[in-house]
């Protein structure tokens, strides 16, 4: 008796459909994909009850001719590729051909299309995979595709079905996803025919993102990129092709618990990948608190040959060929454009031999000093005597709470915390020691023994010089064993087991050429914690604008290195709005 037989045509579609369609929004994002794989100018979403009674996209590109029609109806039909040799360089958003004969076998599906400059279009009407009825039709020129009753002949699919709300959401999702990769096409979204939006098209990313995001928004974040960006690999030369980083980024302190806002396209494709989601957190480091994710939307555009899209049946992941660089160019771009140079004014110090946290200012108290308790600090400035700085700098107006510094900027009031403050000047100073020299080390009284697995082992073997650089004694005393006589200042003896360990996996995460600072950063920013001036410490005014003069020079002065926000700005328009001069 045999038993391997081959599977109906439509089991064989409504299979391919549970990979391809997996809810409504599917549907959608594979209907606006070949929209706009058409030269769409125009797409406009319709849906009714989540998407689970209709689905209509109709948009103006260059339509079909009826044998086109018919084609696109069969498994594997494609106008996108040709042979084997396209898969390496897929520039259109869907390849397959699978998405239409999908959506069919598992709807009631009706397709118009008239090719542009044609006459008249062609309608055709399917249920369940089935063709019913091929007639020809008026329509203008484009495309539209309606589908009903999503998974009608699956039962068991559609109980599978979310709330008609949640269903909306992530339809409303993606069309938003299409209208980001997209700003030079309108979108239009109806659901149950009411408007969610209508966007014109646009030539810049920060309108749209206004448009769907709200002026709060699209003010919080900085672009980035916008200029090739050539990136070293591995082997130290020069990647095969420039890699593109554009976008916008939250400002330090915008994040958000989750990565619902947290969007990346690869050559106009939204999609995911781990890589780059490292590369977002590792070029904010110290400006993202733990647990935050940053606000993006980044646009990385790449050598089509030079990134595979066919990896998943939903074409959500991508793989590049080679992810150090790419990482490391998000690295970079990030980090240029949360490091802008100038981007606080100066505050001018009372005197230039003032230092804030080296030597003590003549008649100061030393920050970080305790002071008896109930005793006044001696010589503190009352704020009112402070001086007025010149026009364009800012002003130290005083303290408030024992804790926040007061001062008038150019464009409003700022509030600094100077405890978070302190800490970044601190946290600063020591990396730039750092990179002046090697790592300070300490020898061990006595030396502890490491002992790892063979994978471990192995991966420290090579990267025993990236550890010397860092300050880290280590030597091999075994096949999987080492011995550690010598430790940077700042590292905990404690558990020195695990904090190799560690060490191991973001060495791994970053790659071989990691800076050194980068392994100290988390033991610094505790270290700086404890010497950092603290609340309620008194400080007088020279002090305060030389604290303030001295995290105008940081490199990233907006935030500690926890992450926490050094100063919050009160524009003078919100000012205005509160007090009502304003609307």
């Amino acid at each position: 008796m045999n038993r391997i037989r081959l599977l109906a045509q439509h089991v064989a579609n409504q299979i391919a459909a549970g990979e391809v369609v997996e809810r409504p929004a599917s549907v959608v994002r594979e209907l606006v994909e070949n929209a706009l794989d058409a030269d769409a100018q125009r797409v406009t979403v319709a849906v009714q009850k989540g998407g689970r009674s209709v689905i209509r996209v109709t948009d103006d590109g260059w339509g079909m001719s009826r044998d086109d029609a018919l084609l696109a109806l069969e498994r594997h039909a494609t106008s996108k590729i040709t042979k084997a040799d396209d898969l390496a360089r897929i520039t259109s958003l869907g390849f397959r051909g699978e998405a239409i004969p999908s959506i069919a076998s598992v709807s009631r599906f009706t397709l118009v299309s008239r090719e542009r400059g044609a006459l008249g279009g062609t309608k055709i009407e399917m249920a369940g995979g089935k063709i019913l009825a091929v007639a020809d039709e008026g329509a203008a020129e484009g495309t539209v595709v309606e589908v009903r009753n999503l998974f009608f002949n699956l039962p068991a699919r559609r109980k599978f079905l979310r709330s008609e709300q949640t269903e909306t959401a992530h339809i409303e999702h993606i069309v938003t996803l299409c209208a980001l990769a997209h700003p030079n096409v309108a979108f239009r979204l109806q659901v149950d025919d009411r408007e969610r939006f209508n966007l014109a098209p646009s030539t810049e990313l920060r309108q749209r993102l206004r448009e769907l995001y709200g002026a709060e928004l699209s003010g919080q974040v900085v672009p980035v990129g916008g200029s090739d960006i050539p990136v070293a690999t591995r082997s130290g030369q020069e990647c095969p092709s420039h890699i593109q980083i554009t976008g916008f980024i939250g400002k330090p302190g915008i994040s958000r618990a989750d990565r619902s806002q947290q969007h990346i396209f690869v050559n106009g494709r939204p999609v995911e990948n781990k890589g780059i989601n490292y590369a977002l957190r590792e070029g904010y480091h110290t400006a993202l608190m733990r647990g935050q994710f940053p606000v993006t939307f980044l646009f990385v555009e790449i050598d089509p040959a030079l990134v595979d899209v066919n990896i998943h049946p939903a074409k959500r992941e991508v793989r590049f060929r080679d992810e150090y660089a790419v990482r490391q160019a998000v690295i970079d771009a990030v980090r240029a454009a949360l490091e802008p140079k100038g981007a606080i004014r100066p505050i001018q110090a009372t005197t230039r031999s003032e230092s804030f946290g080296g030597s003590t200012l003549p008649g100061a108290i030393p920050f970080g000093a305790e002071t008896e308790p109930g005793r006044a600090p001696t010589e503190l400035l009352p704020s009112a005597d402070i001086q007025t700085e010149q026009d364009g700098a800012w002003r130290v107006l005083g303290v408030v709470g024992q804790l926040y510094v007061l001062a008038e900027s150019p464009d409003g009031l700022v509030m600094i915390d100077q405890h978070a403050a302190h800490e970044r000047v601190l946290f600063e100073r020591m990396l730039k020691e750092l990179e002046a020299a090697s790592a300070p080390s300490q020898k061990l009284l006595l030396p502890v023994t490491l002992e790892l697995d063979a994978r471990d082992a192995d991966f420290l073997r090579a990267n025993l010089k990236t550890l010397h650089t860092l300050g880290v004694g280590l030597s091999e005393f075994g096949d999987k064993t080492f011995l550690v006589d010598a430790l940077p200042p700042y590292f905990a003896v404690e558990n020195l087991s695990q904090t190799m360990r560690r060490i191991v996996d973001e060495l791994r995460q970053t790659g071989e050429q990691i800076h050194t600072r980068r392994l100290s950063e988390d033991k610094i920013a505790t270290t700086v914690c404890r010497h950092a001036v603290k609340a309620r410490d008194p400080l007088r005014g020279d002090e305060l604008r030389a604290l303030l003069q001295q995290l105008h020079q940081c490199d990233l002065p907006y935030t500690c290195p926890h992450g926490r926000p050094t100063m919050i700005q009160i524009s003078y328009a919100e000012l205005e709005k509160k007090f009502g001069r304003k609307v």
